[in-house]
């Protein structure tokens, strides 16, 4: 919500003209609302004990009487005695993007945290209920990406690229025209940062205690580098990579990507009968996976050839693809994705079908019941996830010369074929952003307390590089490693080596050993 009305990093909270807020929390949701959620499987005991609150912070710290905007909160309350109550304790889920209000849908953590800390999540700025928004022709940018699909990005004459050009051109253009560049020029970090500040004094906590993941390591970490008097502990799963261009995050992340495809080949080969990948005899040595690689770009292109439906709709390869990507985030799912692949590789449509459908659900499910005349005309076409973007394209110093992201992508193709130039490809708009208060870059939080970084070394979204490097990077920074797969894991029931002694530092202050690292569970 924009309502028409920046402090300095270091008076936006308990010292700023936006300090002191009370937040007026109210049941987040009705009886209908509770059935709905409980139709996705939510737990309507659950749903039943949130409240929805909201916090004002000026859209430019810096001018606190210009434009405010409502920031809005939802909280679990803690479920212990009120003598063992330690405060809130803030997530974000990442994204950037990714809505906070509907991440507590789902309980998180275990009893014990529960019991000490409120939960509390929030919308971002630019994100769902805090002015969140749609801009940019996605379906003309998908458009354009598909005509270079399959050529080498080196090939690439300047003629070729001239339709992606102008689409990612207007993709940025629309933006701006949709919510104005001041809007733009602010969704950045960095102001994100000073928002969670208020958000802090306003839940009456003196020190933050905050679990970030992916996109939120980056909120927590320049918290601690703003903020350190005002930060009890921080635990960071999934570090992003705060120095690179975004085109050079995406090239680490297509060789994330392509590692952990690779992991999730060798568990199908090694113990999944009738593996596509699998060759007969003992692997040879020095094999690399470029033969998984390949029998996936056959079955792709049989796919191409003949769609498979899912759900009722044609499924050609890139679409698998872009699912299959998906899934790779979550370990757990990794066996029924097996099966698809199986039932695709022996031919058999009825399993091919069924297997599909679970994954076209996964993937796609919550987007599926949506009423077309639901949706108004003006924004059939808009990217919906735009704020990714533009929080993006804020925070990080781009090329603006198409001519760098070729280069970039003709890496990306030589990383990885499977997942390669259009992660890259996809940055574009960034090159023709308006300008925006970029996150400072090199920061330690030399006098922060310690912070907890999570790393797992089959992370196809951070790679684990990066939590090595965020760790390493911040002065009182301590790594945990999970040897598993996977986007992210610490309060999800995933792993009782890396919960129990990250609940232990939230709870006590306790840091984990030097160089834990668990096992793949």
């Amino acid at each position: 919500m924009l309502v028409a009305a920046g402090c300095s990093p270091g008076s936006s909270g308990e010292d700023g003209p936006f300090a002191g807020q009370e937040v007026d929390w109210r049941t987040c949701y009705d009886e209908q609302q509770v059935g709905e959620l409980a139709d996705w499987g939510a737990d309507p005991d659950w749903l039943e004990i949130l409240q929805c609150g909201t916090v004002t912070v000026p859209l430019d710290h810096d001018r606190p009487d210009g434009t405010l905007l409502d920031i809005a909160l939802i909280r679990a309350p803690a479920t212990g005695p009120a003598e063992e109550h330690r405060g809130s304790l803030v997530l974000n889920p990442g994204g950037p993007g990714v809505s906070g209000i509907e991440m507590l849908d789902f309980p998180f953590f275990g009893d014990d945290v529960r019991a000490a800390f409120d939960l509390v999540s929030f919308d971002p700025r630019g994100v769902g209920e805090s002015g969140g928004f749609a801009c940019g022709d996605q379906y003309v940018m998908d458009d354009a990406l598909q005509r270079i699909a399959g050529i080498d990005p080196a090939d690439l004459t300047d003629v070729e690229l001239q339709p992606l050009e102008d689409a990612a051109r207007r993709y940025a253009e629309s933006c701006t025209e949709a919510v104005g560049e001041e809007f733009l020029a602010h969704l950045g970090t960095v102001n994100v940062v000073r928002d969670l500040d208020v958000i802090r004094d306003a839940l009456g906590d003196e020190r933050l205690s905050f679990v970030g993941y992916s996109y939120g390591t980056h909120i927590g970490a320049l918290h601690a580098q703003m903020f350190p008097e005002r930060t009890r502990a921080l635990v960071l799963d999934g570090a992003v990579e705060t120095e690179l261009s975004n085109a050079g995050v995406a090239l680490d992340q297509v060789a994330a990507h392509q590692n952990t495809w690779d992991m999730f080949v060798a568990h199908c080969t090694a113990g999944v009968e009738g593996c596509p990948f699998a060759e007969p005899g003992p692997a040879p040595e020095g094999a690399d996976g470029s033969g998984a690689d390949a029998r996936m770009g056959e079955l792709m292109a049989g796919l191409d050839r003949d769609p498979a439906e899912a759900e009722g709709i044609p499924v050609d390869g890139a679409t698998l693809l872009r699912m299959i990507g998906m899934e790779l985030y979550y370990e757990e799912s990794w066996g029924y994705l097996a099966e698809l692949l199986v039932a695709l590789g022996s031919d058999d449509e009825e399993g091919t079908a069924r297997h599909l459908g679970e994954l076209y659900d996964n993937t796609f499910g919550k987007y599926k019941d949506v009423d077309p005349e639901d949706v108004d005309p003006r924004m059939e076409h808009q990217d919906a996830n735009a704020v990714f973007t533009a929080v993006n394209c804020a925070d990080r110093a781009d090329p603006e010369d198409v001519a760098d992201y070729r280069d970039a992508a003709d890496r990306a193709d030589g990383l990885s074929p499977l997942f390669g130039p259009a992660l890259v490809w996809e940055q574009l708009p960034c090159a023709y952003w308006p300008e925006s208060e970029e996150a400072p870059t090199g920061f330690t939080a030399p006098d922060a307390p310690p912070i907890v970084v999570i790393g797992t070394v089959g992370d196809p979204a951070t790679p684990y590089a990066w939590a090595e490097e965020l760790a390493e990077q911040l002065e009182t920074g301590v790594l945990v490693t999970y040897e598993g797969a996977g986007h992210t894991l610490y309060g999800k029931g995933r792993s009782d080596c890396v919960d129990r002694p990250v609940d232990a530092y939230l709870l006590t202050g306790e840091v984990p050993r030097t160089g834990l690292t668990c096992p793949r569970t």
